[in-house]
């Protein structure tokens, strides 16, 4: 690769308090940002807005809210757009520790063509139900997947070489929810990409606020660990040659 470009993505929805801080952080460490407002209401865009206005940040409002998959398949559009190789993908809600975003970078300079995925080091914050249930969907990674070589992927801290990603989205749009973040990384090790976990601390600070729509989400997630079930078995002569030559 010739020359590595990377801006920050942060996929936007109704989270006013964090967001100013979050796009310091990144700024400091010299990323231009690019912001994607996924349909927020007033008071939140007139604050996304405000924050984009400042220092190198873009903005890209969808017309109304689609969920976070469709906002991050936006900005990867729109980073490729502006001659990114890479986008670091990060919450708008502050959960994640800025200073682990230099290790992200690292690896993106050693290891250019490979998707960069964080997996949570949690304090004693942490919602015991949110620590114990994100377990059924590392197991349904590791058997969609017949390997351990993600070790999470619900983490929102995440480096992606754009151009690589936005082919296999045109193919897999991978939707628009909250399912999004764990069927891209499974699709990516399908299609033999390279994945570098990352370790990243991660606050639950008492005030925080969730868009995890509890049935809706679920059942979304349920129907596609259903789904990339059946597409493991059909891939399933290809994944064992990988995992034994790997383990051979």
């Amino acid at each position: 690769m010739a020359e590595i470009r990377v801006c920050a993505l942060i996929p936007f929805y109704n989270h006013p308090a964090k967001i100013a801080k979050v796009c310091r952080h990144l700024a400091a460490l010299g990323l231009p940002i690019l912001l994607v407002d996924d349909g927020s209401d007033e008071d939140s865009a007139r604050v996304v807005e405000a924050v984009a206005s400042e220092g190198e940040h873009r903005l890209v409002r969808l017309a109304h809210n689609r969920g976070k998959g469709a906002a991050v398949r936006a900005g990867l559009k729109e980073a490729e757009r502006l001659g990114y190789t890479h986008a670091l993908q990060m919450d708008a809600d502050g959960q994640q520790h800025p200073g682990d975003v230099a290790a992200f970078l690292a690896s993106m300079r050693a290891r250019p063509e490979a998707l960069a995925a964080g997996y949570p080091i949690y304090d004693h914050s942490v919602p015991r139900v949110r620590f114990y249930g994100r377990y059924a969907t590392h197991v349904w990674v590791w058997i969609n997947t017949l390997s351990m070589a993600i070790r999470d992927t619900m983490c929102g801290l995440r480096l992606y070489p754009v151009a690589a990603v936005n082919r296999m989205l045109e193919r897999h749009d991978c939707g628009d929810r909250m399912s999004f973040d764990t069927e891209i990384l499974v699709r990516w090790y399908w299609g033999g990409g390279e994945v570098v976990n990352l370790p990243v601390r991660i606050d639950y600070p008492e005030d925080g606020v969730s868009h995890f729509a509890l049935l809706k989400d679920n059942l979304h997630i349920s129907w596609m660990h259903t789904r990339l079930f059946f597409g493991m078995l059909i891939r399933l002569p290809r994944l064992l040659k990988r995992r034994w030559g790997r383990d051979g």
